[in-house]
């Protein structure tokens, strides 16, 4: 899937020694589609070669304001009117210091002064010393910047070439990259709180034994970052899988049933949407062991007693909150089959507006999956794709019955 396929980017490198990371940048963005401009300036040139950014954007590195090979020596002009964003990666002190008072004394300064405001944003991802990161003069500066229009994607924390640790870092190149997707996604949910959860939950035998499923979380976590990409402020609830927190969301790890149910209804008073993708334990054994089980010879299996594990869902959805949608909840169910007869029934237990059903074996651990959307007007089904896809396809339809009172 190339998110960024038909948008051309000007990528400005400043000195410093995350200029390493901007190769890696400038190689995920045209894997995701983008055709990729590198400006630099004469620091930059001291940390990367031109060479290198060349080789890698395919298009000769804008250096200079005087180069000949433009023919009306306008390079700040026809650079910055032919690019969807210009993205400052990494954005030194020095250059936010030049934004921040107009500065224009090098090429790329100029163009970030000469684009139009309206339809080419420019994005900073700072990179520097701790200590010049938490200077007044750099905040001061910071702000100026974001108040003339420029979007701030944050820093990261962490070990520095300096030898030093805090904040500052320039944030991980698929880090930046997916803040510049979010970037260009329709905003939906913008003031919206998302409450997600995903992945399997784990229900201890003894120690070394427990009962769980197959669900990988890909979907939840997809939805996570397709809510956040929507403007949202998304928390996810994840069981216990090993994916990366996507980027921007607020993850809390849990890992039984009712670790989970502890852990969302702690945060469902203040979301204004619950999304409920985790494949939950519908029981767990009554008690642990509290030493692993040993085979005795017998050949029979232990007993085990089974209870069953608190509703999430139902308890929200029927709570006052969800009842008056103050709380849209939206319901997933995995089956083996029979899934619209299924998922039909289990709307309506549930007293949920939407349920999504899918067919557990042909999606846990899979990137691609296909949806079946389900409310009281019947059926609609998202065909097969990418888990992102189908999450942003998901994101967009809650925001138009929200937005139509559905």
């Amino acid at each position: 899937m190339k998110d960024l396929s038909g948008k051309h980017i000007v990528l400005g490198l400043t000195g410093g020694i995350a200029c390493y990371k901007s190769a890696e940048l400038c190689r995920l963005l045209i894997k995701a589609g983008a055709s990729v401009q590198v400006v630099m300036t004469a620091a930059a040139e001291q940390f990367i070669t031109p060479v290198t950014m060349q080789a890698l954007s395919q298009r000769p590195v804008a250096l200079s304001q005087w180069d000949a090979r433009e023919a009306n020596n306008m390079a700040h002009i026809n650079l910055s009117r032919n690019a969807d964003a210009c993205l400052i990666a990494p954005a030194s002190a020095d250059f936010m210091a030049k934004l921040a008072h107009g500065q224009a004394d090098d090429l790329l300064s100029l163009l970030c002064l000469a684009r139009p405001l309206e339809r080419t944003p420019l994005l900073l991802a700072p990179a520097m010393n701790r200590e010049m990161w938490q200077h007044p003069a750099t905040r001061r500066n910071l702000d100026q910047v974001i108040r003339d229009g420029a979007c701030m994607l944050g820093v990261g924390s962490g070990e520095q070439a300096c030898g030093e640790t805090g904040d500052g870092r320039m944030m991980e190149p698929d880090e930046i990259l997916q803040e510049l997707i979010a970037f260009f996604q329709p905003k939906v949910l913008a003031g919206q709180k998302v409450l997600v959860t995903a992945g399997p939950t784990y229900e201890p035998i003894d120690p070394v034994r427990g009962i769980t499923n197959l669900s990988s979380g890909k979907m939840g976590f997809a939805i996570a970052r397709a809510a956040r990409e929507a403007g949202a402020e998304v928390t996810l609830v994840a069981g216990p899988v090993s994916l990366t927190t996507p980027q921007g969301v607020h993850r809390i790890d849990v890992r039984s049933a009712l670790n989970m149910h502890a852990a969302v209804m702690q945060q469902a008073s203040t979301a204004s949407i619950f999304i409920a993708t985790a494949a939950v334990a519908d029981w767990r054994p009554a008690s642990a062991a509290e030493q692993k089980i040993k085979k005795d010879g017998s050949g029979n299996a232990p007993e085990l007693q089974f209870v069953e594990n608190p509703d999430i869902l139902a308890t929200l959805a029927q709570s006052e909150r969800g009842q008056s949608r103050a709380l849209y909840c939206v319901g997933f169910a995995a089956e083996s089959h029979d899934l619209q007869a299924h998922a039909q029934a289990k709307r309506l237990r549930k007293g949920v507006p939407l349920l999504v059903g899918n067919i557990g074996p042909q999606a846990f651990g899979q990137d691609e999956n296909t949806l079946l959307l389900v409310d009281e007007q019947g059926c609609n089904e998202l065909a097969r794709d990418s888990k992102l896809s189908l999450a942003r396809q998901l994101i967009a339809n809650i925001a138009s019955r929200l937005s139509t009172g559905a």
